[in-house]
């Protein structure tokens, strides 16, 4: 820490504290482990045992209970209402009192202008003497209130870590004074940290004053802003670094090594190397790793205190490797957190592919949801052996993104098929051979459209019954081609439809792809395989394109050389998706509302007025959720956000296999408890998501490891172990994810292991409904994934006696055309069991697309009566499993595309009014869900809710008023 000014002055008030209570109530905050992407938390669970160990500070002490009580913000509100005077001691110590002790201010002049202060309590004889400021006159009860303080300690008594506690002390003039912990931290000194809790007051007392206390007498309390907030989401920063400062101490290796150290390896400062063929980027200096035995080795700073929960960070580095006959690796940014509890976590920041040849910039993103006690910022990636080299490294408060305006979308020509020549009047004109194969026109093909473009263009002429037939290919990828490029339209959906047919003389299952060249990108517009060659088949997608390009190229491929091919009709043309939400909108009227009616005693014929009603639904009961993560729940805004609007909830990784017993025999379900705690106290249910995963690369590698015995063993001591500890919890399970695209445990165990799995789980917990959980069904773009498979999987585990009670659609899609999912969604429903979307998100830069993507999904689904409920794969930028798909900045700010949702939730209540008739009905049609009833009377107004569940009849209601 920086050399400190002298005593200004001392504060000459002393109070004598009353005698104080030292009962305290308590409530244990729990930070989480992991966020990021699934394979992250996977690898990093992996790596753990490895990882090296740091000191662990006592856990901290939150929210009072007592007359106070932990607080989720209602909104996402802009007011600015920090009640503290004097809050960064700008003007000295005025305001602010010492409680039995004294303090006295120091100036750094080194530090920004708003970070230049701060106060420094000494002479403290007793841990609960400390700087104190009466609020009384500045909160209200029921508000809710955070408290944020920047605080370190020092002295010459302080040993290690000392603990900091911001209390609420409140006096009453005839039941004495009561005293509530708010938050509490461990400090180290030469550190700042961050004090941070919220508090609700539910009563009015006769004084109320905030104070900082905690360390053991003789050290010093420094303080150098302390702000109390009725709301948390603009609220001023405590004093840390201005905005643009960058936080990482001698970024650019000037002063050697010095704040930087090696990740289990050694650390050095060039200005050259390789016989000076390497020189840094910018400056004079670049760092290096050697010695590196592990991929985790690396170089690493301590950031600990200098970071704040819930602000969005940017990390950028200039990297490259060298050494070890390695000409490319990738290289990550990684976040090492240790939270108070002890726990540790990786936070995956940023990764790169760098060579040996060139720097390379590595940039990305982080935010921390809850309180830290320690924090690393370091490199790693590259192969044992392999040296990281770094320039230029920074971390500083993430700027915000401006939202992006509303695409410009002009004449979009809707229905209109932008393929030159597709129905080959005019011979091969238009097309042109991608390789050395030959284009042939010949007849015989369909006359009809298929299927999802009859859908979505509606009645349409015959097509010619013309087609193109490639033969002569040597490649995979060569087939009939057309430049489409002056054609496309930035912003604009396009389906793609066409008839495809295998040649003679195919061996096996081939493939047929509808590709796009878009400048150097391969572009996937639907596929399918053929198994045939005597007769047409469908082949469906769509694609958008939403940067300017140079070259747009549209051909069809895929066959094994050697195999000809036919294609017929084929159409690329822009959707009107909102002639399709007219037809959703009257199609769900019909089957997601049902007739009620309110019965009324018979009206007395002798009132002067007849009975006012006026219905308003409070929440439609149709299940819509969201994945949520441990991490999560530390952060209130993402608490507040999420139970206001949702009725479901996910868990992201949390009860996975490779989550819950990353080593053998090491169970870990803490974290799934306090997510299940925290949907229990808010009335949320939950899926367990999942029991098994079939895809290979998401098997614990202890697992893989295991004989086939021991491996049917840990099969069934995990189906035991999960389903009894959590026995009527979860009301869906996943039994064994993604079986379309994995085979892990029928490739070890047998191919009846799946339908055992099955039955095993339905035997432990009979209550849950199973489900099977696959992506790319919806869609078209995935021939291991199409709905005619699935449907098949099914079938067969059903024929193996397998309890399947549900068919999970993940939902990670792109460009969605509502047909194309209608269609699949049709051939799913014949099977007669319930469709949720398991883990819907939707991806684009522009928020208004994405809006637009997630408004075809959710009222596709909402208007299929084979659908029963949504669950989207999170919300919170940062936390998502997609670049551009949250709905909510990592701030918390709610973007076009959230907004988006809550107008569709909004537009999903129903309400009415009118009078009631002599019969004593009142008659209207409405959702399933809790409503509230108005009913006036001869200038009488009395309330009642009710509720009107899910039914194929109509509903009578009885109203007593």
């Amino acid at each position: 820490m920086a050399k400190r000014s002298a005593c200004l002055f001392t504060i000459l008030r002393r109070h004598k504290n009353p005698n104080r209570s030292k009962k305290r109530e308590e409530v244990m905050e729990n930070p989480s482990l992991i966020n990021g992407s699934d394979y992250f938390h996977f690898l990093k669970l992996k790596e753990v045992a490895q990882k090296p160990s740091m000191e662990v500070p006592t856990p901290p002490m939150i929210h009072g209970i007592d007359g106070f009580q932990s607080q989720k913000p209602n909104e996402l509100s802009r007011e600015k209402s920090n009640i503290i005077e004097n809050h960064d001691f700008s003007n000295g110590l005025d305001s602010w009192n010492a409680n039995c002790c004294d303090a006295f201010l120091s100036v750094q002049e080194t530090r920004p202008k708003s970070c230049k202060h701060h106060a420094v309590v000494t002479n403290r004889s007793q841990n609960w003497q400390g700087l104190e400021q009466d609020i009384t006159h500045k909160i209200s009860s029921g508000s809710t209130y955070t408290v944020c303080a920047r605080v370190g300690v020092s002295g010459t008594k302080l040993q290690g870590n000392a603990e900091v506690i911001a209390t609420l002390k409140r006096e009453y003039q005839h039941s004495g004074t009561k005293y509530y912990n708010i938050a509490r931290t461990t400090v180290s000194k030469g550190k700042w940290v961050n004090l941070e809790g919220t508090f609700v007051l539910r009563d009015k007392p006769d004084r109320v004053v905030l104070y900082l206390e905690g360390p053991n007498p003789g050290v010093n309390i420094l303080i150098e802003s302390v702000l109390v907030f009725t709301h948390l989401q603009d609220k001023i920063l405590p004093c840390v670094y201005a905005a643009d400062d960058n936080i990482i101490l001698n970024p650019d290796f000037e002063d050697g090594v010095n704040n930087w150290s090696g990740r289990g390896c050694k650390i050095a400062v060039h200005a050259s190397m390789g016989d000076g063929k390497i020189i840094p980027k910018s400056g004079k200096f670049f760092a290096s790793t050697s010695e590196r035995t592990q991929s985790w080795n690396g170089i690493q700073q301590d950031i600990s205190g200098k970071v704040q929960r819930k602000l969005a960070y940017e990390v950028s580095a200039f990297v490259r490797i060298f050494g070890n006959n390695v000409t490319s690796s990738t290289v990550r940014a990684t976040l090492w957190v240790q939270t108070p509890d002890s726990r540790e976590h990786y936070i995956g920041i940023a990764n790169t592919q760098a060579t040996d040849s060139d720097w390379v910039q590595l940039q990305g993103k982080f935010l921390l949801n809850g309180l830290q006690s320690k924090v690393v910022v370091y490199l790693e990636g590259p192969p044992p052996g392999t040296d990281i080299l770094v320039d230029g490294f920074i971390v500083k408060h993430a700027e915000k993104t401006p939202p992006s305006p509303p695409p410009v979308i002009e004449n979009p020509d809707y229905g209109v098929n932008i393929i030159t020549n597709s129905n080959l009047s005019d011979g091969t004109n238009g097309w042109f051979p991608l390789g050395n194969c030959s284009l042939n026109v010949m007849t015989g093909s369909p006359h009809i459209l298929p299927p999802a473009a009859r859908d979505t263009l509606g009645p349409h002429e015959p097509l010619s019954g013309r087609c193109i037939h490639t033969t002569n290919r040597t490649q995979t990828w060569m087939g009939p081609a057309q430049m489409i490029t002056d054609k496309v339209k930035l912003f604009v959906t396009y389906q793609i439809s066409a008839w495809v047919r295998l040649g003679p003389g195919a061996s096996g299952p081939q493939n047929i792809n509808v590709a796009l060249g878009v400048d150097s990108q391969w572009v996937n517009g639907g596929q399918v395989e053929i198994s045939d060659s005597n007769q047409w088949h469908e082949i469906c997608g769509s694609f958008r394109i939403e940067k300017q390009p140079a070259k747009v190229m549209v051909y069809i491929q895929g066959p094994a050389p050697g195999v000809s091919f036919k294609l017929a009709g084929l159409q690329i043309f822009a959707v009107d998706r909102q002639a399709r939400f007219r037809h959703l909108r009257r199609q769900t009227d019909k089957i997601r509302k049902q007739d009620v009616t309110l019965k009324f005693p018979i009206p007395d014929s002798s009132s002067m007025h007849p009975t006012m009603v006026i219905v308003k639904q409070i929440q439609n009961s149709f299940p819509i959720g969201s994945c949520i993560s441990r991490t999560n729940i530390d952060n209130e805004d993402f608490v507040a956000f999420f139970v206001k609007n949702f009725n479901w909830a996910v868990f992201g990784n949390e009860l996975k296999w490779y989550w819950t017993e990353s080593q053998k025999g090491n169970l870990n379900y803490q974290d799934a408890d306090d997510l299940l705690k925290l949907c229990d106290d808010n009335n949320i249910s939950a899926r367990g998501h999942c029991i098994f995963w079939d895809v290979d690369n998401t098997v614990q590698d202890w697992v893989k490891n295991l004989n086939k015995t021991d491996l049917g063993a840990a099969v069934q001591n995990r189906l035991t172990s999960l389903l009894n500890r959590y026995k009527g919890k979860f009301k869906h399970y996943d039994v064994n994810n993604e079986m379309l695209h994995g085979s892990f445990y029928p490739s070890r165990l047998g191919q009846d292991i799946r339908a055992n799995m099955f039955k095993t789980a339905n035997q432990l917990d009979p209550s849950a409904t199973l489900f099977v959980n696959d992506y790319h069904v919806e869609d078209g773009c995935d021939t291991r994934s199409t709905p005619e498979k699935y449907i098949s999987q099914i079938l067969d585990l059903q024929q193996q006696g397998a309890p399947v009670g549900g068919i999970g659609i993940q939902g990670h899609i792109d460009s969605p055309v509502g047909p194309v999912v209608c269609s699949a969604l049709d051939k799913l429903g014949c099977l007669g069991l319930p469709i949720w979307f398991t883990e819907l998100d939707v991806s684009s830069t522009n928020e208004y697309i994405r809006a637009d993507d997630l408004e075809v999904m959710f009222r596709e689904a909402f208007a299929h009566p084979a659908v029963e409920g949504i669950m989207i794969w999170g919300f919170w930028e940062l936390f998502m499993s997609r670049e551009n798909s949250h709905l909510v900045d990592a701030e918390g700010e709610i973007n076009v595309a959230g907004n988006r949702l809550l107008e569709l939730k909004k537009e999903w209540l129903s309400h009415s009014h009118g009078h009631v008739d002599d019969k004593g009905e009142f008659c209207f049609r409405g959702f399933p869900g809790t409503y509230e009833v108005i009913v006036v009377t001869d200038g009488k107004k009395t309330v009642k809710k009710f509720v009107v569940e899910k039914g194929d009849v109509p509903l009578v209601v009885p109203i007593n008023p």
